[in-house]
């Protein structure tokens, strides 16, 4: 049954009963006027069902400022301890509780795009290079707020050159949205992935990658540094599979055969999420994946290896290529 304007307006007057809300008084004029200002009074601000503006980009900003003086550290997420360019965007973020990925290639995705450096607002996320090795958050008049590099510490800087993407992540977030934070959270790091078409065991990837809590893109990533994507690969030290686990570790994983691709990569998700819920920081996770746990906590981050040096960046690349 189709309801005219005088059906609507009663339905209308229906739910503000329902909601407690009182009624306005109904103004003159047309009944389409009639209907615009009943519409108004069920739907719009004040009518107790519209949440509240989130957090703007100038929270951003002071969120970000608390962190001023903080020293640069590789892979750190710790303010304590220190933090790199991508953690002091999330942790910016993060402290306003809306959740970011975690390096910059993927934060250089988050949002929305801004043609330029002209149209960009405060707290926008300004991403440098191609790919993408650094992130900052605008302040206006070409000054960004940045953990710049090695031996540095979070500072205000001048906007040195182009960026190579600019994205804005708040427009005006709905406070609800914000308190659940997947609206905010981009497509790749939601519970289901894609993407994946064409890539070998896509199936394995995204079955055992939800299952642990894994992005699916990452494991894939993974697994074409480590094998591409080879199921009876061998290394020179021993390492079996499409996933190169070591024996040792496979059995440690519940892993029979790390031939079998099943296996292997349900046993790389298991221990990549155990990393990852340690170390709250995928480049961690991904040394330790190669080097070992110990070795990155003796180390207080990325062990200085040349291998392990050339594994995260590789990894990233691959995941990169993937869209992740």
């Amino acid at each position: 049954m189709t309801l005219g304007v005088t059906g609507v307006m009663s339905r209308i007057a229906e739910l503000q009963d329902q909601l407690g809300l009182k009624p306005a008084p109904a103004p003159g004029g047309t009944s389409g006027a009639k209907f615009a200002s009943a519409l108004a009074g069920a739907t719009g601000p004040g009518a107790g069902n519209t949440p509240a503006a989130g957090p703007s980009g100038g929270d951003v900003v002071a969120a970000a400022k608390k962190y001023l003086g903080t020293p640069y550290v590789f892979g750190s997420t710790d303010p304590a301890k220190g933090l790199d360019c991508s953690a002091l965007v999330q942790r910016a973020y993060r402290d306003l509780g809306v959740e970011l990925p975690r390096n910059s290639a993927q934060q250089a995705k988050a949002g929305r795009p801004v043609a330029g450096l002209g149209d960009a607002k405060p707290g926008d996320i300004l991403a440098f290079n191609s790919p993408v090795d650094h992130v900052a958050i605008y302040l206006g008049d070409n000054k960004m707020i940045a953990a710049p590099k090695p031996g540095d510490q979070v500072k205000i800087q001048s906007v040195y050159e182009k960026p190579s993407a600019i994205r804005r992540v708040l427009d005006s977030v709905p406070t609800a949205a914000v308190q659940d934070m997947s609206a905010l959270r981009p497509a790749g790091l939601r519970a289901t992935s894609s993407g994946l078409t064409g890539v070998p065991y896509a199936d394995l990837f995204e079955k055992f990658g939800t299952k642990h809590g894994v992005s699916p893109k990452l494991l894939a990533a993974v697994a074409k540094v480590e094998s591409d994507y080879n199921p009876r690969a061998v290394s020179k030290v021993g390492a079996q599979g499409l996933m190169q686990l070591m024996p040792a570790t496979a059995r440690g994983l519940g892993v029979d055969d790390a031939f079998d691709p099943s296996q292997a990569i349900n046993g790389a998700a298991k221990l990549l999420a155990s990393h990852l819920r340690e170390f709250k920081s995928v480049p961690l996770a991904l040394a330790a994946y190669n080097a070992g746990g110990g070795a990155v906590h003796r180390h207080n981050g990325i062990p200085p290896s040349a291998e392990t040096q050339a594994y995260v960046p590789k990894v990233q690349k691959a995941l990169a290529a993937l869209g992740g």
